[in-house]
Order: structure tokens, then C-alpha cells, then sequence
């Protein structure tokens, strides 16, 4: 059931949860399918879902019988545990051939290459792929087709269009996420379970009322987005240079996915039959009926502001199919000395011989980078996504900075989100003079890709998601000399990693790092109500926006000079009592994420960090004698084995 316009082709793609819905959606008037193993994807919570190998193989016969692909999802970050068990699924997957494997995880690509196995490869909306040299990058690697970041408008879908030849797949209706693809990080770090490895449990969905300015508003679940809806809108994403319209559906039942695949199905052959009086609406009302949140287009056409947050259903917290809860607020895991000295047990190794630790800490302006230089800190990261009211760091200040920087390293961090009008800036700075940079903390295969050449040393930021040493060490084949571990890596994981990898890994040992990263913007959205009360923030400056969960705790909010949010721990990363053991088993570089301090707050934490590293036998004294700066400290993801 081959569908062309203008001679180029166009498909379907629908999801199947399990094979009993397979077997619905493929005799659908779906082009093409995708589903899980029963490993290994981005849709884990439930043991009746996902297919069996055995299911695959017949998955794949019967789908290629009606000349229809199938794409298998091997779709999650994979844990150190996880490497054993890829290697068998990626030996069967050679075997079963299915028409493409959809990845996040950048590991699997030198594995397949390591195994000498001949299989096609798609990335994943979780790499967030947003500009041209992403697309290049993964083109040279042998992908065939990406899975455009639902944050992208289609009018830059078809700028990049334009200029290669990859193929573009893209949301075209189903449950959306408010934060940048990978780049939540918040589930894994509360619950153990997260969100890039198919186990979120949704905290954006929480009841939240939001503080700012010593108000508070009226929200409820301001982060809950609304399904993406695209019915109406198929003729803008076929010019885009769109082929592949994909349907979000795997924990949805069949009877609903078929209804919805065969209305857009219609909708696309009837455009394809006669453009010029092409009815957009005429399945809308009945997919509006039958919708199990609001609709939105997200993206698509700019960014939506409120009109993307959902209403309807939003609250009762349960997945529409089994009625099992996500999650409710609970606190962020606290230091206990139990855990502590557990996590010293796990840690226990011969003493690498290494050179002495380093400290780093990421500054988000001028004044705070001038206090790390005071405080002799080795490597000063200047910030890609400066937080307001600051400005990002201009070419003065990197030069003054530079000139006086002594014994330490400046490295200039570049945005997470990187489109082509940020390559066109960086890449005239960096050739405008010698800024005296010592190197640049990178944060997409793009940038790495891009900058390669220029001579700079390039560290890997933490959102470049590493959670296992085959992808560290796929990063060190990229040029990176080293790079900061997944802050959701639980214990094993990240000894393991440190352990493994051909990579120098840098650990954040302190500070907070952005748990959600987002387009949508909440302080934009605050200016469009009217405020119920006064109340002033407890934690944080009343012009930081914070999220107040139902148990009262604050998140806060801050937003960026390009309007992007990033939500933050409300208490602090702390790993003092243990760096000696982190550096016995490899960890040279110990990172502070500083750019939500005051100026003395961080002079205070530095200089207790440097004390420490100067002598890591001192590191329980001193941590004793550290002060909370928020709502007291946390050990995130290390909570968990």
C-alpha cells in the first residue's frame, strides 16, 4: 500500500504495544509499524506489553507478507547490565531483519559495527536532533533516518530538508512530553526508574501551583502538555519534506489506534488524490470525541504558550489503560550516614594511580567566574545557557577573564539547543581572534562534529546522557578528552562506567543540574493570570518561578536569555563524604554546578571543595562544617544501586 506525492514517499507509521495489537494495526491502513522487545525500550512499565523474540520473528514475516516494514525500538540508555543483553537481542535482531532499528543510545552504533551486523539504524526522537551538523554527523554514522525533536517547527524541518538528503520522520499525533527529548532527567534521579530508559514516571504531570514575585497563581498541572494533533495540518508536513507520520500509541489499546490510524490514513490519500480541494476536517470531530487528553500542535507552527498545556483528565495521575498511578511528590532523597557508608562499601577499589583531582564548576556570570579564579579552581566552565537576570558571557568578558586566568582553564559551555543561527554566531566568534579559551564544554554530536577542527580541547557535558562506558568510549572516538557522566546513573552504573571507560569521566559532585530542560516558558504564562495571594518563596529569591508540589516543596524555575526553562533540584547535589573513594576508582575531575549560587555561597563552597581535594582524607570534617544553601542536600540518582 504504497503512497507517493510528487513522486516521493510517504508513510504511515503506527505503534503496537504488544502482538495481539499488532496484529490489529497491521491490517490497519498503516505503512508501517514499530514496537518494543522485551527489552531494552523506551516503554517499560508493563510486563504484558513489548514482544517476545519469538513474537518479532512472526511480527516481521507477516508485516513484510503485506509489503509493510516493521521498526523495532531499541530505544533506551543503556545501563552497564543492559551491554550484556544487547549483544544477544542485537545478534537476533541481525537474524530477524527487521526494516530499521529506531536508537538513542550512540553505544549501539560502534557494537554493530563491532559485531560485523548488517542493520538499518533511525534515531530516536530521544537524541533530540535539532540542526544540520546532528544531521551530518548521524548520516556519516550510517543512520538513514531521524526522528526530527518534537520541539522543532516544520519550518526549519524544511530548511534542513533542503540540505540533505536525509530522511525526516516526525510526531504526527499522540502523547507529547514538555521537556526536550533525553532531557528530563528528574524521574530517574527520585525514583530510580527514568525517563530515558523507559521507566518515567511523569513528575511533570504533577498538581503544581507556581510562585513568582511573591504571588501565587492559579495553575493546576502547568506542565501537563497536551496530546500532539496534526489532522488538520498534514498538507504543511508533507511540504516540510516529511516521510514518515508517525502515530504515539504503544501503551494505547487497538480499537483506539485503529480508528485513529484509519482516519489519518484517509485524510493522507485524499490529499494525495486531489490537493487542490483536499478536506481537512472531515474525520476532526470524531478524533476530537475520542481524544484522551486536549489537542495541541505543539511546535509545529512556533511556540504554543498555554494553548499546549493540558486540562482534560490531567489529575487523576493514572495511565488511561491500566488505571496504576505514575507517581506522587516525595522529597528529594536526603544524606543519611547509612546510605553514605553504603555507598563507600560499593565503592571500594585499589587506588588508581592517576594525577591529582581536579576541581571544575560551572558559572553562569561574570562575577562568579571572577570568584572561581580568586579560589584557584582548575577548570571554569562559562555557562552556554546563562540564566536571567544575567546576560550571556560577551567576547570582553571571556578575554579579561582569560587574561587573568592564572593556573586555571576556561572553557566556554555552549547552549544544549543549537540551531543553525547559534553554529553561524560561535563559529565568528571563535574565528573573530584568540579569546585565550583552553576549551569548549559541548553539548550535541553538532557542536562536537562543528568545532572539532578548531583547536580547542572539548569537554562532554552532562546532557549528553553517557550511562555506560561503550558510550563514553564512542565519544572519545568523536575527539572529546573527557566528558561528565549521566547524573542519572545509579551507584553500579557509574562505578562501572568510571571503571571502563577509555574516556576520562567527570562526576558532579555538588550544585544542581537542570532536571527538565524546556521551550515551553512558565514566566511568559504567568503574565496571562491574575495572582490568588501573596507569598514569598522560602528557598530561593522571589524572582526565581517555583513549582510547589502538593507536599510544599519549591522547584524552581529559571529561565534563560532565549526564554528556555530549566527546572532545578530544590536541594542540592552533595557527594563531599565519599570523593576519596570516587577518586580511587578513576574520578580525576570533580564538578560543582554553581550557576545558581550567590557570590558568597559559591566563594564558600569552592573553597571547602579545594580543601578537600587538596586533602581527600578531610573530606567528612569539612562536609560537617558545610552549610545548606537551599533546602539541604540530596543524593539524587546515587540513592539507588
Amino acid at each position: 500500500m504504497s503512497r507517493f506525492f510528487n513522486g516521493k514517499k510517504i508513510e504511515l507509521l503506527a505503534p503496537a504495544g504488544n502482538f495481539k495489537i499488532f496484529k490489529k494495526i497491521i491490517n490497519s491502513n498503516a505503512d508501517a509499524v514499530y514496537f518494543g522487545g522485551k527489552k531494552l525500550n523506551m516503554r517499560m512499565h508493563r510486563k504484558d506489553y513489548n514482544l517476545t523474540n519469538e513474537e518479532i520473528l512472526k511480527a516481521i514475516s507477516i508485516a513484510h507478507s503485506l509489503n509493510k516494514k516493521v521498526y523495532v525500538t531499541v530505544n533506551n540508555l543503556f545501563s552497564q547490565k543492559d551491554l550484556k543483553d544487547l549483544t544477544n537481542f542485537l545478534y537476533f535482531l541481525d537474524k530477524a531483519q527487521p526494516d530499521a532499528l529506531i536508537i538513542q543510545d550512540l553505544s549501539i552504533i560502534d557494537l554493530i559495527s563491532e559485531l560485523d551486523l548488517n542493520l538499518n539504524l533511525h534515531s530516536s526522537v530521544m537524541m533530540n536532533v535539532h540542526n544540520l551538523e546532528t544531521i551530518k554527523t548521524l548520516k556519516k554514522l550510517g543512520i538513514t533516518r531521524v526522528v526530527a525533536s518534537r520541539d522543532m517547527d516544520l519550518k526549519t524541518i524544511k530548511t534542513l530538508h533542503l540540505q540533505t538528503d536525509m530522511e525526516f520522520e516526525y510526531f504526527t499525533h499522540g502523547d507529547m512530553c514538555i521537556a526536550h527529548g533525553a532531557q528530563c532527567l528528574y524521574s530517574g534521579m527520585l525514583f530510580g526508574k527514568s525517563s530515558n530508559r523507559g521507566l518515567c514516571m511523569k513528575p511533570c504531570r504533577w498538581n503544581f501551583t507556581i510562585k513568582k514575585d511573591g504571588f501565587v497563581y492559579p495553575t493546576d498541572y502547568p506542565m501537563a502538555v497536551k496530546d500532539m494533533y496534526m489532522y488538520e495540518h498534514l498538507p504543511e508536513m508533507i511540504e516540510s519534506g516529511i516521510v514518515s507520520f508517525k502515530i504515539e500509541g504503544r501503551m494505547r489499546n487497538s480499537d483506539y489506534l485503529v480508528q485513529l490510524i484509519n482516519n489519518y490514513s484517509d485524510a493522507l490519500n485524499r490529499y494525495i488524490n486531489d490537493p487542490i480541494c483536499y478536506d481537512r476536517k472531515k474525520d476532526a470531530y470524531s478524533i476530537y470525541k475520542n481524544r484522551k487528553r486536549d489537542l495541541s500542535t505543539g511546535y509545529a507552527f512556533g511556540k504554543p504558550g498555554l494553548n499546549n498545556i493540558n486540562r482534560r483528565f490531567e489529575g487523576t495521575g493514572k495511565f488511561y489503560s491500566t488505571g496504576k498511578v505514575f507517581s506522587k511528590p516525595i522529597e528529594e532523597w536526603p544524606l543519611t550516614k547509612e546510605r553514605i557508608h553504603h555507598i563507600k562499601d560499593v565503592l571500594k577499589s585499589k587506588k588508581i594511580k592517576q594525577n591529582k583531582p581536579s576541581l571544575s564548576v560551572k558559572v553562569n556570570s561574570f562575577n562568579q567566574a571572577k570568584i572561581a579564579l580568586e579560589e584557584d579552581v582548575d577548570n571554569i566552565y562559562l555557562s552556554g545557557d546563562v540564566f536571567k537576570p544575567n546576560s550571556p558571557f560577551s567576547k570582553e568578558e571571556i578575554l579579561k577573564l582569560t587574561k587573568d586566568k592564572g593556573n586555571s582553564k576556561i572553557y566556554l559551555g555552549l547552549p544544549r539547543m543549537m540551531y543553525e543561527d547559534d553554529f553561524s554566531k560561535f563559529n565568528q566568534l571563535f574565528n573573530s581572534n584568540d579569546l585565550g579559551l583552553d576549551g569548549l564544554l559541548v553539548t550535541n554530536l553538532g557542536a562536537i562534529n562543528k568545532f572539532k577542527k578548531s583547536g580547542l580541547e572539548m569537554i562532554g557535558d552532562y546532557c549528553l546522557n553517557i550511562y555506560n562506558h561503550k558510550a563514553s568510549d564512542f565519544y572519545k572516538k568523536q575527539g572529546l578528552s573527557s566528558a561528565t557522566i549521566s547524573v542519572e546513573a545509579p551507584l553500579i552504573d557509574i562505578k562501572e562506567t568510571i571503571e571502563k571507560s577509555k574516556l576520562p569521566m567527570e562526576v558532579i559532585v555538588h550544585g544542581s543540574p537542570v532536571v527538565m530542560y524546556m521551550e515551553h516558558d512558565l514566566y511568559e504564562n504567568t503574565n496571562l493570570l491574575n495572582p490568588l495571594a501573596k507569598e514569598d518563596n522560602v528557598y530561593f529569591d522571589n524572582d526565581v518561578l517555583v513549582l510547589v508540589d502538593d507536599k510544599g516543596n519549591e522547584h524552581p524555575i529559571y529561565r534563560d536569555n532565549k526564554a528556555r526553562n530549566h527546572m532545578l533540584l530544590y536541594k542540592d547535589l552533595c557527594y563531599l563524604p565519599f570523593l576519596k573513594e570516587l577518586y580511587n576508582i578513576g574520578v580525576n575531575r570533580f564538578r560543582i554546578e554553581g550557576s545558581h549560587y550567590n557570590i558568597d555561597d559559591l566563594r564558600e563552597i569552592l573553597h571547602i571543595y579545594k580543601k578537600a581535594l587538596n586533602d581527600l582524607t578531610q573530606c567528612e570534617k569539612l562536609f560537617n562544617s558545610l552549610k545548606a544553601t537551599h533546602a539541604g542536600f540530596t543524593l539524587g540518582a546515587l540513592q539507588f544501586d
